[in-house]
């Protein structure tokens, strides 16, 4: 019976029914002196222990009841002898034993499930964070570009064009030699306000945006970009800044700038005027660079749930191919607060923008 054993952890229930047959048959047969009972015992152990108990049990079901019927009514016994309840119970906790065992088993299992099924979900966040990470920091690097580019390109545009202008008269027109200079001037003042609270932001999340004392020249003030001034303006640019812009463009040979506003004007979302103005002052720079106008109309209309802006100008000559980020990056600006834009040439010449900006779903 012991040699067997050998194969009790592939084969438990069949073990241990052929241990059983040796043991009844060792009763039966009525060897002299005590069946081996340790070969019986582990092999109820290892069936009690295994994952699979479907034959087991009735095995141990049978080889106890054989046991007790063998001792009590072949030989006679008290069912309620010492010899026959110690045997009983030997059997009792071989079973107890291997219930014990495969119980600490399924609970190890268990464990080391339930640890993968948080490991795995731990992971998934993490992976969830980085991506949403890198999301944003893909949307803050879009947001710097277009800020930048809307900054960069106007000002560089109107002081390209007014340095020609005051190039051409400094010697005929000193008058307009001058006024263009001052175009270049408030040009590179505004740049500058716009540049300082761009990098003011990006270095610790506050915005330095106001403009040097008095009528000194910024770059001469000493005040780095990103230094906190001495006094503080609102960060973001506004519709108030439209008339300086649009006097700024007009200068010297400039196109005429006509602004003008329609509806009850009224304080409206930081993002809604910062975008409204980013569009006009990009569509007057295109109109600079590109178009050759001599008119520019822009419409500034106040309505109960939003507000609509429209730039036209009467350009002669087509927007050379680029890689239209400017007004792509306008209509990016438009969707994010839920409103929309759109750009293109008009039939009788000249180009038109229009934007819708509604102020019930723009956030500050």
């Amino acid at each position: 019976m012991s040699t067997v054993l050998l194969l009790r952890r592939r084969w438990p229930a069949l073990v241990l029914a052929l241990v059983t047959v040796g043991w009844l048959a060792y009763h039966i047969l009525d060897y002299p002196g005590g069946a081996p009972a340790v070969p019986l015992w582990v092999a109820l152990y290892t069936g009690a222990a295994a994952a699979d108990r479907t034959a087991s049990m009735p095995v141990a079901a049978f080889l106890i009841g054989s046991d007790l019927q063998g001792r009590v009514a072949t030989h006679h016994l008290d069912p309620l002898d010492p010899t026959l309840d110690g045997s009983f119970g030997v059997f009792i906790a071989a079973l107890l034993l291997g219930e014990a065992a495969r119980s600490r088993r399924r609970w190890q299992a268990e464990t080391r499930a339930r640890l993968a099924l948080l490991t795995a979900e731990r992971d998934r966040a993490a992976a969830d964070r980085d991506r949403a990470a890198a999301e944003r920091l893909a949307r803050e690097r879009i947001r710097i570009a277009q800020e930048l580019h809307d900054i960069t390109a106007h000002t560089i545009a109107v002081i390209g064009v007014q340095a020609g202008v005051a190039a051409e008269t400094l010697k005929d027109s000193p008058e307009q030699a001058r006024a263009a200079l001052g175009a270049v001037r408030q040009a590179s003042r505004e740049a500058m306000r716009d540049l300082r609270a761009a990098v003011g932001v990006l270095r610790d999340g506050t915005p330095a945006t106001a403009d040097p004392p008095g009528d000194a020249d910024p770059a001469d003030t000493g005040v780095p970009l990103g230094a906190a001034p001495a006094q503080a303006e609102p960060p973001a640019p506004s519709l108030d800044r439209l008339p300086v812009m649009a006097r700024a463009c007009g200068a010297g040979d400039g196109p005429t700038v006509a602004l003008t506003w329609r509806g009850d004007r009224r304080p409206l979302p930081r993002a809604v005027e910062a975008t409204a103005y980013r569009i006009a002052q990009e569509s007057l720079t295109n109109v600079l660079r590109h178009a050759a106008a001599s008119q520019v109309d822009v419409t500034v209309e106040y309505l109960p749930d939003g507000l609509r802006l429209e730039i036209v100008d009467d350009g002669t000559q087509p927007a050379p191919p680029g890689t239209g980020f400017g007004i792509r990056g306008m209509a990016e600006r438009a969707g994010s607060l839920g409103g929309w834009l759109t750009a293109g040439a008009e039939p009788a010449g000249g180009f038109r923008v229009r934007a819708w900006l509604p102020v019930r779903e723009a956030t500050t």
